[in-house]
Formats: structure tokens, C-alpha cells, sequence
């Protein structure tokens, strides 16, 4: 358990797990309903606190007795180079698992999720959960922090490619994204776009639910808050989705 101000506290997974019982309810809505359905997640979860509990954390205030914000996280081997990324959040987390049963030692900090509370956001805490990140992988010996980021406002423009929106800027030359944006003012260095971040699979039903939409035929559909389109096969009852993101490499040491 970390001090973090007068009455906040950052607390492991390992220290407090109840804490994590409120996440469901405190945090609701703070990704759309489809994006908690994922293929690697829902395989990984449970596996995630159990083997790593170390690199989950909360941001706590003992006044309040509320949760801030939450940091998810998991350690791999990682290169240095911008190709030894991979494809994004999923193949990240099957990483961490596969090169610990293989004794490999994992060279970088692998944020998974930087969440702020509904009720909490606006204070500036996604940069404390961020440095955070860097407490948990110099207390683990790693110096870098690496970050599959999902960029907020790319549900914005769903249909163009993510390679191409990564590299968009504002006119002060900043990152055109604002989590992007947030990550590159505390010394984040954006390394590219990824089109295959994290997959996620449903039936037809499945996805009408989570989006409020009919689909009444095959093909590519732009959903509500979606990165990207959505494919729907009707007669495999299967729609498929591929959330892109932006990889984002940090210095632990500097934070």
C-alpha cells in the first residue's frame, strides 16, 4: 500500500482483493457494454488476479472509503523494438501467461487498463494511475512500461485506419487523441497504430444487445462507441470485431 496524498492510497490486488467486489458497480459504463465481452479476457480474467495479483492496483480514498481509479497490468518480454510490440492488448496478455510457464523473464510492464471512476473523473487521476504503473514496474525491476492504448476518440471516426489516425496531430504538433495526448505529456512515446488490438466474438443477438442495433444482413456495421466496424455473418450467427489500438512505450525510471 502506497501513499498518494492526504487520503488516497494506492493498494494491491494482493493487500485488499474485497475492494475489487465494487468494480462492476462503481465503474459501470466507463467502457461500452461490448468491449467487456473480449476473447483473451474472458479466458485470462480470473488467471489475472490469482498469478499476478502484484500488478493489479486500485487508487483508494480511506476518507470517502470510495475507489478512484483502477490500474491493471501484467509483466512481458519485450525487445525494445517498436515491431516487438506485436498486435496490441490480446496477444500481450497470452504473452504474460505463456512466458512465465516457460521461465522467460519478462522485460517491460504491460498495462492492461487505466480506469477513473465515473463519480472521479476530471480530477486528473488517469496521470496517477499512469505513474502508478511505474511504481509497480520498478518494484517488479523492469524500466519500461508499455501500453496497448484503446484511443477514446476513435469511435469518432471508425471507418478510417488506424495507422493513419495514430499519427494525427493537432496544431500545436500534441497528438490529435486525448488519452493519447495525455500519455505523450507525461513522457509517453507513441510507437504505431495496431489494427488487432483485442478481438471480440457474439452471436448475432449477442451483438444486437450490446449495441442497440438491428442487423438485418451480412457485412461491416459502424456501432455505437466502436473503434471500428463490426462484421456480421448471419449464417454462422457470428459477429466479429477487431478493436484497434495505439502502442504507447513509457520509462519507468523517469516517472
Amino acid at each position: 500500500m502506497t501513499d498518494r496524498g492526504p487520503h488516497w492510497t494506492t493498494v494491491r490486488h494482493s493487500e485488499r482483493p474485497e475492494l475489487w467486489d465494487r468494480i462492476p458497480e462503481d465503474f459501470a459504463g466507463v467502457v461500452p457494454e461490448y468491449n467487456l465481452h473480449g476473447d483473451i479476457g474472458d479466458l485470462y480474467w480470473d488467471r489475472m488476479f490469482k498469478e499476478f495479483p502484484e500488478y493489479q492496483f486500485l487508487l483508494y480514498d480511506e476518507r470517502a472509503d470510495a475507489v478512484l481509479g483502477t490500474g491493471r497490468s501484467l509483466p512481458r518480454a519485450w525487445d525494445g523494438t517498436p515491431a516487438g510490440l506485436g498486435n496490441g492488448l490480446d496477444e500481450s496478455i497470452a504473452a504474460a501467461f505463456t512466458e512465465r510457464e516457460a521461465g522467460i523473464a519478462p522485460t517491460a510492464l504491460c498495462a492492461l487498463g487505466v480506469e477513473v471512476s465515473p463519480a472521479h473523473q476530471g480530477r486528473g487521476l488517469s496521470k496517477v494511475l499512469l505513474r502508478e504503473l511505474a511504481v509497480v514496474a520498478r518494484a517488479a525491476g523492469l524500466d519500461t512500461v508499455i501500453v496497448p492504448v484503446r484511443p477514446t476518440h476513435k469511435e469518432l471516426y471508425p471507418t478510417i485506419p488506424i495507422e493513419r489516425y495514430a499519427a494525427w496531430t493537432r496544431e500545436d504538433g500534441s497528438p490529435f487523441d486525448p488519452w493519447v495526448r495525455t500519455q505523450v505529456k507525461v513522457g509517453g512515446v507513441l510507437a504505431h497504430g495496431t489494427a488487432q488490438s483485442s478481438r471480440i466474438t457474439g452471436t448475432v443477438a449477442e451483438w444486437e444487445s450490446w449495441t442497440g442495433l438491428e442487423f438485418p444482413e451480412d457485412g461491416d456495421y459502424v456501432f455505437p462507441h466502436g473503434l471500428a466496424p463490426v462484421h456480421i455473418d448471419r449464417e454462422r450467427d457470428l459477429g466479429t470485431y477487431w478493436e484497434p489500438g495505439v502502442w504507447i512505450t513509457h520509462d519507468a525510471r523517469v516517472h
